[in-house]
C-alpha cells in the first residue's frame, strides 16, 4: 500500500513580539532562564521537556524527547539508563544538541555541545527523588534492549517489588545522569511572514558573542 499525505498548505501566523540583541542579556544562560522560567509561569505543558539528538560513530543520528532536571552556568542535565541508544552513542560520540520548543510563546532555543557524565552521587541523589514507581520501573528495564513481552517486564518489577518491599529498590549501576556543556545557543522567537528573529551565542575568550542571524 502506498501512503501520500500532502502537507503543504498546513501553515500557522505566528503572533509574537520581536526581539533585539538589546532584549537579550550577554550570558546566555541566563537568558535561557528568563524563557524557561516565562514558560513556567504560563503552565504551559512540557515546559521543561526537550529533544535531544545524539549520533553514532557513522553519523547516523536520533532523537527522543526527555525532561531537563537541573540548569545552570555548567550546562544542561538530565537522567537516563547509560546502556541506552543515547547512552551507548554519548559514550561513543559525545556531542550531542538539545532543543527547546514553546509553542505558546513562539520560542524554540537550541543548544549544541559536548555531553559527560555526572558524578554517580549525582545519580544517586535524583533516583532517590522520584517517585516509587518509577524507581521500580527503572531498575526493572534495561532501556532499549529487546523485550519478549510487556509482561514479562511487569513480571520484573513485581520481583523486585517482593525483593525490596519497603519500596527502597536500589539504583541500577548504569542508571547515570548527563550533562551537555553547551558551545552554541541559538534563541528563536517566531514573527509573521516567517520573518523570524534568530540571536545566536558563540563562546569567545571574554564570555559570549551574540550576534543576529537570517530567519
Amino acid at each position: 500500500m502506498t501512503i501520500e499525505i500532502d502537507l503543504t498548505d498546513v501553515r500557522r501566523d505566528y503572533e509574537a513580539h520581536g526581539i533585539t540583541r538589546k532584549d537579550m542579556d550577554s550570558d546566555p544562560f541566563v537568558q535561557f532562564a528568563g524563557w524557561l522560567q516565562r514558560a513556567r509561569d504560563l503552565e504551559l505543558l512540557d515546559a521543561t521537556a526537550m529533544t535531544l539528538a545524539t549520533a553514532d560513530a557513522n553519523g547516523r543520528p536520533s532523537a527522543r524527547i526527555v525532561l531537563l532536571k537541573h540548569v545552570d552556568s555548567d550546562g544542561f542535565c538530565w537522567y537516563c539508563d547509560s546502556r541506552s541508544q543515547k547512552g551507548r552513542e554519548l559514550d561513543t560520540n559525545p556531542q550531542a544538541a538539545l532543543l527547546f520548543y514553546w509553542r505558546d510563546l513562539s520560542r524554540q532555543v537550541r543548544v549544541h555541545g559536548t555531553v559527560k557524565p555526572l558524578p554517580a552521587d549525582d545519580a544517586e541523589k535524583y533516583f532517590l527523588m522520584r517517585p516509587e514507581g518509577s524507581r521500580f520501573s527503572a531498575a526493572a528495564s534495561l532501556q532499549s534492549a529487546d523485550i519478549e513481552s510487556r509482561s514479562a517486564l511487569e513480571d520484573e518489577v513485581l520481583r523486585l517489588r517482593a525483593a525490596f518491599p519497603d519500596g527502597d529498590v536500589p539504583r541500577p549501576e548504569a542508571w547515570l545522569g548527563y550533562r551537555l556543556s553547551p558551545e552554541y545557543f541559538e534563541f528563536w522567537q517566531g514573527q509573521d511572514n516567517r520573518f523570524h528573529d534568530r540571536i545566536v551565542y558563540t563562546p569567545a575568550e571574554s564570555g559570549w558573542v551574540m550576534k543576529r542571524i537570517s530567519p
